[in-house]
Order: structure tokens, then C-alpha cells, then sequence
């Protein structure tokens, strides 16, 4: 598809997109136990996906995308969260990466969609790479853990200190996949079929259009904010980009739930001790847990909603996101997710040894839940203490 075609194609109503989302998250319920002894998402699955145009949903409308913003993005991640939580995580990370390159420089956007307006980056934040400075660009080399994904992406993000003129900085360098090479080491006991391996690159060299700087990411006045006007791109990325390992987290306790429901709606238990020949459902203490998982579920996402809308508002209304409100949805996305941590643990815990079987899927909610919340993004400790420090009126020690 020609870019000018791109722009007049139609875009798909905001219902349509959740129904289609639906209709992978189911699709991804049935072939689960297939993607964790794979240790991937098939490329079938990705490719499906791309044919549903469901990682448009925050690319740039000149580039094919629908600039529908971080509220319809967390829905549909967690709809397909909800029948997978590794489907849903390696979605999200795929998803949420057009947005990022809309912040990006004019001439790395063409880069990246000239082939394909449904061109995936995997991406490893953290600045584990070194870059030195060369004629037009830097030679970058380093390994990157975590990537999720990457064996069906076209380009990788990744973290890097950037030797600029006033002085070294961290960014973000946008490098194709000729450009680096996959370290399988992805075993793990949750998220198993993220895929999230090793992004080896050994002197590749960058493009000064294909860089942009952390700094430039966290106040939201990127190179591509002045060219993609839609308010989505002036956020701040740490004020939205963590949504990306939220949203997951809300579908696998949204499927968790909805899986505990039915089976264990029609269970007779055969309880040695006590309460044999019951139906399950009619114990009060299954009854709490049910109360309890749905309670934190709601509790989270009105959470989530409301940090969005706030968010997408001051945006809209040309105000700058302050530090408070950057601050808060930091906090917001860590307890938000335990919240939605303990909803799980909720309907595992009430399950029994019924749940203890690999192919049950409440386990798998149960393990992948657990692996998203250890993100570091995610982590409590150090995001509640930077929060607790801002609000003493000491300078937080962290990023946001």
C-alpha cells in the first residue's frame, strides 16, 4: 500500500477493532500450551494480527495508522490478554512501538514503514549498549536482554548513551534487523512464549535521524511531535508507555477470572476432609474469592482509565503533564498491577490441586502474572518509594 493510499484508506470504528481483538485473544485461549513449548508466538498468530490492522491502533494516520490513543490500545491488549498472557504481552510491546516511532525523527519514520505499513520493533530500553560517534550517525554495539517478540519483528529499539556535542545522554537507537542478531536465551517459568531473547549488534552503524534522546521522550517534545499534531504523541513516555506491561497484566486477570467462572461453576468437589459431593460454587469461600478477584479488577482498571483520560485531556488542552501527574500514573501502574496480582492469586489459590495440571489455564495466568509483575517498570518498592519522595517534597530517586 502507497502512503497516499494509506491516508484514504478506512479506518476501522473503535468496536470493530475490540471485536477483532476478541477474536484473537480467543484464538490465542486455544493454541496457549502450543506458544509456551515454542517459547514464541507463531508467526501465523503475529501475521493474523497484522491482517486485523490491530497494531495500528497508535500508529501515525499518514503512515495507514488510526491514532486512536492509550484507551482503546489497553483495551485491546487486554482482550487479547485474556486468552493468553504471552499472546498478549508480545501484542502489546508490537503495538505500542508505532506510537514510539511516531516521536521519532521524520526521516527514521520513513525508514521504518517504507517496506510495510505493518512493520513490528521489538525493543530492550535499558542503555546496555555503547555508542561512539561517527560522520553522519554512531557505530553502536552491545547486547540487549528482553526483547520480547523479536523473532517477528523487522527493527529493534534499544538503549544506548548517545555522545552528543553538549555531552553524553541516554536514547533510544532504531536499528533494523539486518543490523543485529538473536541470543536465544529465553527459558523461564511464566511469559513463556514472549520470546524475549537477546538483541546482539556488533558496530552497527545508526543514522542520527534513527536516535532520540530519553530526555526528549519524557517531557513529550520529540522531533515527531512537531510533525505527527495528534496530542497522542506530546505524552510523556513514562506518563503512558508502561501501560504496554499493564494492559496485559489486566487481561490475564480478566481471563484468570472468567476461566475460574466456568470451571469452576459446574465442580463437584470430592474433598476427603470436608465438603464432599458439593458443587464449588456454593462454598462462601469460593464465593469471597470471586468478590475479591472481580473487586481488584475494577479497582485497577478505573485506575488505569482515569490516569489516561487525565493524561489525554491536559495533552489535548496544550498544558504541559506536570510532575504530579506523572508521578501518580507511575504509581498507578505498579499498584494497579498488584492489584490485579492479587485478583489472580485469588481464584488460583481457590482453585485446588485441580489448577496444578500445565494445560489448566488459571496456572498459566497465575505464572505469566507473576513474571509480568516482575518487570522493573512494575516494581513496587522502587516506584512507591520514588512516589513517597515526591511527596515529602524530596527529589525522586528513579524515572518518571
Amino acid at each position: 500500500m502507497t502512503l497516499a493510499a494509506a491516508r484514504t484508506s478506512s479506518v476501522p470504528g473503535v468496536a470493530e477493532l475490540l471485536r477483532r481483538a476478541e477474536t484473537i485473544g480467543a484464538m490465542a485461549r486455544e493454541r496457549a500450551i502450543e506458544f509456551e513449548k515454542a517459547r514464541q508466538v507463531s508467526a501465523d498468530m503475529v501475521e493474523r494480527m497484522r491482517e486485523l490492522e490491530l497494531f495500528r491502533i497508535m500508529q501515525p494516520k499518514r503512515f495507514g495508522g488510526f491514532e486512536l490513543g492509550y484507551d482503546v490500545f489497553v483495551e485491546a491488549v487486554s482482550a487479547v490478554a485474556s486468552g493468553d498472557g504471552s499472546t498478549g504481552w508480545v501484542y502489546s510491546l508490537g503495538a505500542v512501538h508505532p506510537w514510539m516511532i511516531g516521536c521519532y525523527p521524520d526521516e527514521a519514520q520513513h525508514d521504518f514503514w517504507r517496506d510495510s505499513l505493518d512493520t513490528i520493533a521489538a525493543v530492550s530500553y535499558a542503555p546496555a549498549g555503547k555508542a561512539a560517534a561517527e560522520r553522519g550517525g554512531y557505530k553502536l554495539s552491545g547486547r540487549w536482554s528482553f526483547a520480547s517478540g523479536v523473532d517477528n519483528a523487522t527493527w529493534g529499539i534499544v538503549g544506548g548513551i548517545v555522545p552528543l556535542a553538549d555531552g553524553p545522554r541516554p536514547g533510544f537507537f532504531l536499528v533494523p534487523k539486518a543490523d543485529f542478531t538473536i541470543h536465544d536465551d529465553w527459558n523461564t517459568m511464566g511469559l513463556c512464549g514472549t520470546g524475549s531473547k537477546t538483541i546482539v549488534i556488533d558496530e552497527a552503524f545508526v543514522p542520527a535521524h534513527r536516535v532520540v534522546t530519553f530526555a526528549e521522550m519524557l517531557t513529550g517534545q520529540t522531533p515527531g511531535a512537531a510533525i505527527n499534531t495528534n496530542p497522542i504523541y506530546r505524552q510523556p513516555m513514562l506518563a503512558v508507555v508502561p501501560q504496554c506491561l499493564v494492559s496485559p497484566a489486566l487481561g490475564m486477570a480478566r481471563g484468570a477470572l472468567k476461566a475460574f467462572i466456568e470451571q469452576v461453576g459446574t465442580r463437584t468437589t470430592r474433598g476427603a476432609v470436608a465438603g464432599g459431593n458439593n458443587r464449588m460454587s456454593e462454598f462462601a469461600t469460593v464465593q469471597l474469592r470471586v468478590a475479591e478477584a472481580t473487586a481488584s479488577i475494577d479497582a485497577a482498571q478505573l485506575m488505569i482509565h482515569r490516569d489516561l483520560r487525565e493524561t489525554s485531556e491536559t495533552v489535548h488542552q496544550g498544558k504541559p503533564v506536570g510532575i504530579d501527574m506523572r508521578l501518580r500514573n507511575r504509581l498507578t501502574h505498579t499498584f494497579a498491577t498488584k492489584l490485579l496480582v492479587q485478583a489472580v492469586d485469588a481464584v488460583f489459590l481457590a482453585m485446588g490441586g485441580s489448577a496444578l495440571g500445565m494445560q489448566h489455564p488459571v496456572q498459566r495466568f497465575w505464572r505469566d502474572i507473576h513474571a509480568a509483575s516482575s518487570h522493573i517498570s512494575l516494581n513496587w518498592d522502587a516506584v512507591g518509594a520514588m512516589y513517597g519522595q515526591h511527596a515529602f517534597g524530596l527529589e525522586p530517586k528513579g524515572q518518571y
